[in-house]
């Protein structure tokens, strides 16, 4: 059978599971079982697979069509340009969040003509993709992350070798700021905390409920039990000018907002990510 058939037959059985965009599912699995760019398998429709190769292709899109996430399949995914190990201990990294991370590293790069230390907290770290992003993008930042899974930190370790920033980043495991083993000042808190309303899981896509982490998912009976606690609880923590920027999601920004303001912060922006939804709560004390 050639590439051409496979990713045809292939297209066609990932359409009839409910597969998101079948034919882009094939081709990047096929990819990498090929171990090529993706696009190169337009230059070789007519090469014949070995009876291995389909075994083996077969396996991978069986998995998909059962909606294991392509991410679990192939072992990584891409997250502002770094490519990151990912299994059923992490949340997988959304394109929202690379827009999260931008801001933080625009703003400790701001921050970097100061001439001092430059210190983030990345609360429930899970791959380590913020932090490794920000660490990756601002040369003069220490981080410091924390998750409460132990799995999730020894794989966000892993991933911070890989991008040889390890040496700048300190991984904690404990719940919230209670991970912090000594009072410590950081110019940016940084999150991507659970959100998502404890009802509304159930109806999540296959992929995300049945293989995400639930504790990265439940944000209890509103989705923002999380925003609470770190509206209450993060004054301490940052210096004179920093400022706390998180994650939230679809609908809960006049809520957000609200609970902020609430404890004293000033809302300085509430970010719409890149479909025009309000995405990311920009505050300061």
């Amino acid at each position: 059978m050639t590439v051409l058939e496979v990713i045809q037959r292939s297209t066609e059985f990932l359409k009839n599971k409910g597969v998101d965009s079948p034919r882009l599912q094939t081709e990047l699995l096929l990819a990498h079982l090929l171990n090529m760019p993706r696009m190169k398998l337009y230059l070789n429709f007519v090469r014949k697979l070995s009876e291995t190769e389909l075994d083996n292709f077969r396996e991978l899109i069986k998995r998909r069509g059962q909606r294991e996430p392509l991410q679990h399949i192939v072992g990584s995914t891409c997250f502002c340009g770094l490519e990151l190990a990912v299994d059923r201990q992490v949340l997988i990294p959304r394109p929202e969040t690379e827009l999260l991370a931008e801001q933080g590293w625009t703003l400790l790069n701001s921050l970097n003509t100061q001439n001092s230390a430059l210190s983030a907290l990345d609360l429930g770290t899970g791959s380590g993709c913020l932090a490794i992003a920000l660490a990756v993008h601002c040369p003069a930042a220490q981080i410091l992350a924390t998750d409460i899974s132990g799995e999730a930190l020894d794989l966000a370790r892993k991933n911070a070798a890989r991008h040889n920033v390890l040496d700048r980043i300190d991984f904690l495991q404990g719940d919230g700021f209670a991970a912090l083993d000594s009072p410590k000042l950081f110019d940016l808190i940084i999150s991507n905390p659970p959100y998502i309303p404890t009802a509304d899981i159930q109806s999540l896509q296959i992929e995300v409920r049945d293989h995400d982490p639930r504790q990265a998912l439940d944000g209890g009976p509103d989705g923002l039990a999380f925003h609470r606690r770190i509206a209450a609880e993060a004054a301490p923590f940052l210096k004179p000018g920093g400022k706390i920027m998180l994650e939230f999601g679809d609908g809960q920004a006049p809520a957000i907002r609200k609970i902020f303001e609430s404890q004293k912060w000033i809302v300085e922006a509430v970010i719409d990510d890149y479909t025009q939804r309000p995405r990311i709560l920009n505050a300061h004390g």
